[in-house]
């Protein structure tokens, strides 16, 4: 079979690393594996997997250009025998569903985020990812969302979550000497507790939460741990002062690392005690709750959202009400009174979590198994 991929661009995120893996398996497995986009940074591992990129202005929203997409994606669709079209993003599953619509192929949607509606427009424009011949939500809190927003019934909503390279992350000599090398160009100070934050730094991520925690520990004249915020701010120049101004007010200039991106994050991992994830807004999913325990840490995680499916509660980690910063301090101060052995089995039962239950294999087979399934 031949299957088209649709997506805006080919840059950092969780719906363009999903594209890449689909692709890899689609080729490994004897098919075609094309992808519609504007193209971005990885491109050239989409190439190493065998995919093929055809290049479209796929990202924008201009209802002419959009309508121009779908006769281009029509033609695309006759000239290479695509039997399936999968959008995984709003704009161009526009264009996309009207293209397969009128090729006459199979139509199927990842319903990848919360896509919240403020109108009734804004829901029919979201209603396109809930318009597959098979819907795929990246996780069962998605999956009750398209039911509350659009009225599919559970059963029609295939549940394939992200998927995590386990082995990336599996501990291993390496992977410790790129840690200390990393800790040592953060600068990180020794013998202290520390507490990672994985996220670009956008509001919503909690990183103002996690600060307020330790602003709260301090006063209860707690030791303090040493969080780590690892994330660009791409741009959110004004959001990172108001995070400086935070540590500042609450006198944490010795306690808060802000480290920006960094591209070795099995390293990071290594180098922390416990990973946070202390959204405010739900996760769809809670990829980096997930990498973190196949890194093998303890993960303590706002208890809302996909991330509460990633995170058992007492058992891999803990959940703590979102932008609750008193409760997420209690937590952090629980995590630190735990022994390292008792922190380390929370970390390795967390791995083993996403080991059966969250792996690119599981994805991809189960992806394949959809497309497998429409052209029956």
């Amino acid at each position: 079979m031949k299957v088209l991929q649709v997506i805006p661009g080919l840059d950092t995120g969780g719906a363009e690393r999903t594209t890449i893996e689909i692709a890899h398996a689609l080729v490994r497995a004897g098919h075609g594996a094309l992808v519609a986009s504007e193209g971005g940074t990885m491109e050239a591992e989409l190439t190493d997997a065998g995919g093929e990129l055809i290049r479209l202005p796929l990202a924008t929203k201009n209802p002419v250009t959009m309508l121009a997409n779908a006769g281009r994606l029509k033609a695309l669709i006759r000239e290479r025998g695509i039997d399936i079209v999968h959008a995984r993003s709003r704009a161009p599953a526009w264009s996309a569903l009207w293209a397969a619509r009128a090729a006459g192929v199979k139509f199927v949607t990842t319903y990848h985020g919360t896509y919240n509606a403020r109108s009734g427009l804004k829901r029919f424009y979201n209603s396109v990812m809930a318009r597959g011949d098979r819907v795929i939500a990246n996780s069962e809190f998605i999956r009750d969302h398209i039911v509350s927003e659009h009225g599919l019934a559970a059963h029609d909503i295939t549940v394939i979550p992200r998927g995590v390279d386990v082995e990336r992350f599996a501990a291993s000599d390496a992977i410790r000497r790129r840690s200390r090398d990393l800790v040592s160009e953060w600068a990180l100070p020794e013998a202290r507790f520390i507490a990672l934050l994985p996220a670009r730094l956008t509001r919503w991520k909690g990183q103002l939460v996690a600060i307020r925690a330790l602003g709260h520990m301090k006063v209860g004249g707690q030791d303090l741990p040493v969080l780590v915020l690892v994330g660009g701010d791409q741009g959110r120049t004004a959001y990172r002062e108001e995070i400086e101004l935070l540590i500042g007010r609450h006198g944490l200039e010795k306690d808060v690392w802000i480290v920006g991106h960094c591209d070795d994050m099995p390293a990071a991992f290594a180098s922390a005690d416990v990973a946070l994830n202390p959204s405010t807004d739900p996760e769809a999913f809670g990829r980096t709750a997930a990498e973190a325990s196949a890194a093998g840490l303890p993960v303590i995680a706002a208890d809302h959202g996909g991330a509460r499916e990633v995170v058992e509660d007492g058992v891999t980690g803990w959940r703590t009400p979102p932008g609750d910063a008193a409760a997420l301090a209690k937590t952090l101060q629980a995590a630190m009174e735990l022994d390292i052995a008792a922190r380390q089995a929370m970390g390795e039962a967390g791995r083993q979590r996403v080991m059966n239950r969250f792996t690119v294999t599981s994805l991809q087979t189960s992806t394949l198994r959809v497309y497998g399934e429409l052209l029956e």
